[in-house]
């Protein structure tokens, strides 16, 4: 069944007239008036990817701090109570405003070139969700240079997050910046699973889906359980602060651990909502360089879908020290086992794709090969972790840091960073520096190794976490010194990455439409896309449809006819099989999702000195969100028109 209207064809390119109406239709306004209005979802994820960067910069500065102040015994670089803030703000940074925005921001970018795809499912909820997300980020930095940031650790334990030993700002903010960027995060989830189920290009059933599109999807469903806990968490706090409720006073009635269950039962799913998307990434280098399709499809599939399952099986994982019942800890034991088999059939994949193809060694999977190493190093303390014996001798000390970081930035970071050098032709029409690219990579891995390992013996050496300092005479000395300076030659790597982007604004070399020689449909267009993506939306075939074409010999993947060009019109296809089903009008750029997100942020912000502020802040959220939805001329004509239109 074919969408009324539309067709397929295998006809001739886009005339002159047709791509400039497209340009037209889909380009957001120049100037400081369209920077505001910007729906593009290639805008808004490139805005994303640096803000994200952004924030990581300053979470990695925090660290630096608080590694310089551990170099030494008995150091005084910083303030207990600093090093509290310091401990915090950086905790808080890189798995808030960094670890899954990051994610959620290349997918933004990627999905609807690789789907073949016009645009993202609600270009304007995109737009507010990028505002509400910078916009809380802003306001936890302002408050912590104001002095005001929090210093109750980024997981806020109560009581101590509570009035009587928290007094000041500092846990309201963290607990308002938690619904800042969870409101984002939940946004984006819905636009992402929307844009990957109703708006893939005809052809591409869920069996033909980019592996990197089945990883996005599986992280946001993940998104939509997981997020909610930590907000329903965040909020109880924000009200036994400032209303006295009781949720978490044992006194009255309430539970300490409650706060605990809703948090882990988020904190641990967030661990695989920033680390699948990175098995994504992989599962679109490795094919590339290895110059063959993936192997196990279907298996890697299966394995992504059933990390999602398992993941929300494991948050007591993380309370093993707590006086819970022991046969729901063998539970999680077991639940904590289990897990490692989806990793482990998908790494048998990769091993098998690159052993049975003709693997290029670039810096895209350079970075691909070190996650392998650190992976199973990571993983392999996880299962260590999972002994509630061990755990209870380790569970404070830096052992457990070493793991979360072999796992986090190990297991996050190193594929992202492939992914950055793997793609970036296609976000800016720019390539990387292969050689400084290199250099990046061999700092990085030798840096990540010299700056984390040494944590695994000062856990076993029993040097607790969470500490300012420790006293002289106990042998942590030299591996404190070891870890700081490989803390330094991080920030040396990360150096020569800004570096190397800054090189290659100013000695442009152009990249062409497929650099690397790749098999999905983002390698069609050219390298930055045009605002509407595709001149014709391609009709799929394959699960590599570029490579389908270079083997059977056809010209090129046929197109979908009858969409106006002049006109923000999309396909919607069905969520199975891509059939198409209708064409739908999408809206204008808009100044209204700023403005909805300044009055949310209004909202937010009161709230956190008097509950009156939802009251009263409210009314301009009513307001913006009135004008959003209020049609305009433009579209009611553009609507109008396209109905009478045979």
């Amino acid at each position: 069944m074919q969408a009324e209207g539309a067709a397929l064809r295998d006809g001739p390119a886009a005339s002159p007239r047709t791509l400039v109406a497209l340009q037209r239709a889909w380009s957001d306004p120049p100037g400081a008036w369209g920077f505001l209005c910007a729906i593009d979802h290639k805008t808004l994820g490139r805005r994303f990817i640096v803000a994200t960067f952004v924030f990581f910069l300053l979470g990695g500065v925090l660290a630096l701090l608080m590694r310089l102040q551990l170099a030494g015994a008995q150091l005084h670089f910083v303030s207990p109570a600093f090093y509290n803030q310091l401990f915090t703000m950086h905790g808080s940074t890189m798995m808030f405003l960094f670890a899954v925005p990051v994610m959620q921001a290349v997918a933004l970018y990627l999905v609807p070139l690789m789907i073949g795809a016009r645009s993202v499912a609600f270009p304007r909820m995109s737009a507010f969700a990028f505002w509400i997300f910078v916009m809380g980020g802003a306001f936890l930095y302002i408050s912590f240079v104001l002095g005001a940031g929090p210093d109750v650790g980024w997981f806020s334990y109560v009581p101590l997050a509570l009035a009587d030993y928290a007094p000041g700002k500092g846990a309201d903010i963290w607990a308002q910046m938690i619904t800042f960027t969870e409101l984002s995060a939940l946004l984006l989830a819905v636009v992402l699973i929307t844009t990957i189920l109703k708006m893939r290009a005809p052809g591409m059933t869920l069996g033909r889906m980019p592996l990197f599109a089945w990883a996005t999807l599986v992280t946001q469903f993940m998104v939509l359980f997981a997020m909610p806990a930590v907000m329903i968490a965040s909020s109880t706090l924000i009200l036994d602060r400032l209303v006295d409720t009781q949720f978490y006073n044992p006194a009255r009635g309430g539970d300490v651990l409650l706060w605990q269950h809703l948090f882990w039962f988020f904190g641990h799913p967030e661990v695989y909502l920033i680390f699948v998307p990175p098995l994504g990434f992989i599962s679109a280098i490795i094919p590339t360089f290895a110059r063959r399709p993936i192997f196990g499809y279907r298996a890697m599939v299966l394995a992504l879908i059933a990390t999602a399952f398992l993941a929300f099986g494991l948050w007591v994982h993380h309370m093993f020290a707590t006086n819970l019942p022991e046969v729901g800890k063998d539970f999680f034991t077991a639940a904590s086992l289990a897990i490692a088999l989806p990793s482990a059939v998908q790494i048998f994949c990769w091993l098998a794709t690159l052993w049975l193809g003709r693997p290029v060694l670039k810096t895209p999977l350079l970075f691909v090969l070190a996650f392998f190493v650190i992976l199973v190093m990571g993983g392999l303390t996880g299962i260590m972790l999972a002994s509630v014996p061990l755990d209870l001798q380790v569970h404070d000390t830096y052992f457990v840091v070493a793991h979360l970081h072999y796992v986090l930035l190990g297991g996050a970071v190193f594929p992202l960073f492939g992914a950055i050098y793997y793609w970036y032709p296609k976000f800016t029409g720019l390539l990387l520096d292969e050689r400084l690219g290199r250099w990046h990579f061999w700092l990085f891995f030798a840096g990540f190794h010299v700056a984390f390992f040494p944590m695994h013996l000062l856990g076993l050496f029993g040097m607790p976490r969470r500490v300012w300092t420790y006293p002289h005479g106990l042998g942590w000395e030299g591996m404190n010194a070891l870890s700081t300076a490989g803390a330094l030659v991080i920030a040396a790597s990360v150096c020569v990455f800004l570096a190397n982007v800054l090189r290659t604004w100013r000695r442009a070399v152009l990249a062409p439409a497929d650099p690397w020689g790749g098999g999905t449909l983002e390698w069609q267009v050219p390298s930055p896309p045009p605002p509407h993506n595709f001149d014709a939306l391609p009709v799929v075939h394959d699960a590599d449809p570029l490579w389908r074409d270079d083997r059977t010999g056809d010209r090129g993947p046929m197109a979908v006819a009858g969409l106006a060009a002049d006109a923000r019109e999309v396909l919607v296809t069905s969520p199975m099989v891509a059939r198409p089903e209708t064409r739908m009008l999408f809206p204008q750029p808009s100044i209204w999702p700023f403005i909805a997100a300044l009055a949310t942020t209004v909202l937010f912000v009161g709230s956190v000195f008097t509950p009156w502020a939802i009251v009263w802040g409210a009314i301009p959220v009513v307001i913006a969100t009135i004008g959003w939805f209020w049609p305009g001329r433009r579209e009611t004509a553009q609507s109008l028109a396209l109905e009478r239109r045979p």
